[in-house]
């Protein structure tokens, strides 16, 4: 029995799986037990910003394993202790509370502006079309895409949504009730759209306008993925709240919560909590990584290079341009929006063992590791259009309807 039949029989059949089987990763690239090499550019779905085998991050793991694995947070901790350091100095936030991934930290977001709303009688919520926040049952609320959400019925109560970049619907949407504004700067699952500068502006000013709270989900776009620290370091404003994850314990489950000072004394003691959140092993990991991002040259690179992949994904439109709709993102957060569905484009690269993903249909995700070399980029570039040439010169393919 294959390993995929195994799991057929184990596992709730929730993931759709590549049908390779991983040995091990070196940097860029993943290994499989037949010894063939992939470069992977979507990076554990954008968690292992530094690549694999990091030997920084790992040194700090094998470190703190030797000291102790887990201790309850009745416990100071000062691996725990070093990273909120790093992140609140790298980030000027004024608090943050540590929990196991990003849709955790969605849901304690969601608390938190709930419990600092309470004294001003506020307590709704509005997020944004095409959203994607997680999958437990506060993050699925705020996620706007039926895909996600059909089946789960009926969802929480006082979520209402405003279509993304229309400021007009968004000053509708917001009353005197709500409390938060959630939104991603750059939709990440919903197909890589920023959001506009009109939009940022109107939510700033609603900000103002009702004293609520402004909620950004960085867990995809964050800690450098953009090339800046936060996406929202783009748009010219700062948020109030700030939910974080993926690349934050160096490939280890580790999401965290930022405050401002607005909200800084909104939890109390017992008032929130978690018994995995934290980890030591991952905040030590976490140090190790933050570090290579801000400080070693990463998030530079990530900018960079980024740019670069950007600019060449550009002349593939122009030279494509009945296929490619759109090139949209920053640094290592970019998509291709096709003018057909990208599966079968992801499935042909994956021949060509480099790794991407399709998301919201048409768009060609990359989220590669920031350690990407301009050399690496010419790689899958070569395969893309490769791939792109074969589509078009087989006019059985070429004349489907388009998306």
């Amino acid at each position: 029995m294959t390993s995929f039949e195994e799991a057929a029989n184990l596992f709730f059949n929730t993931y759709k799986r590549y049908p390779i089987e991983i040995d091990r990763g070196e940097g860029l690239y993943l290994y499989t037990k037949s010894g063939d090499r992939y470069l992977d550019l979507f990076g554990g779905l954008a968690v292992n910003a530094l690549g694999y085998n990091n030997e920084a991050v790992n040194r700090a793991i094998e470190k703190q394993i030797k000291r102790y694995i887990h201790l309850s947070n009745l416990f100071y901790q000062d691996s725990q202790i070093a990273l909120a350091e790093r992140l609140l100095a790298y980030s000027r936030y004024a608090k943050v509370f540590f929990c196991n991934s990003g849709t955790e930290a969605i849901e304690g977001a969601m608390k938190l502006a709930r419990k600092w709303g309470k004294p001003k009688g506020k307590s709704d919520f509005v997020s944004l079309s095409n959203s994607f926040h997680g999958r437990t049952y506060g993050a699925v609320t705020l996620t706007e895409r039926h895909k996600y959400r059909d089946g789960y019925e009926p969802m929480l109560p006082g979520v209402s949504y405003a279509q993304f970049n229309d400021p007009d619907d968004l000053c509708r949407a917001v009353t005197e009730n709500t409390v938060a504004i959630v939104f991603e700067c750059i939709q990440g699952e919903g197909g890589i759209f920023p959001i506009s500068k009109e939009f940022a502006d109107a939510m700033v000013e609603l900000r103002s306008k009702y004293d609520l709270l402004l909620i950004a989900d960085e867990i995809q776009g964050g800690l450098g993925r953009t090339g800046k620290f936060f996406a929202f370091d783009h748009f010219g404003f700062r948020p109030d709240v700030v939910v974080v994850a993926k690349p934050l314990g160096g490939g280890l489950p580790l999401g965290a919560i930022l405050g401002s000072e607005r909200v800084a004394e909104t939890f109390s003691i017992g008032a929130h909590g978690t018994t995995f959140g934290g980890n030591p092993v991952a905040c030590a990991a976490g140090v190790a990584t933050l570090e290579q991002i801000v400080e070693k040259g990463a998030m530079a690179n990530a900018a960079s290079v980024g740019e670069y992949l950007k600019s060449r994904f550009e002349d593939l439109k122009l030279e494509y341009p009945d296929l490619i709709r759109e090139v949209r993102g920053r640094g290592m957060m970019l998509g291709i929006d096709l003018t057909v569905e990208g599966t079968p484009f992801v499935d042909k690269l994956l021949q060509r063992r480099i790794l991407i993903n399709c998301t919201n249909t048409t768009v060609l995700r990359f989220l590669p590791p920031y350690i990407l070399t301009t050399q690496e980029a010419d790689s899958a570039l070569f395969a893309l259009r490769e791939v792109i040439q074969e589509y078009v010169n087989t006019p059985a393919l070429a004349s489907h309807d388009h998306v």
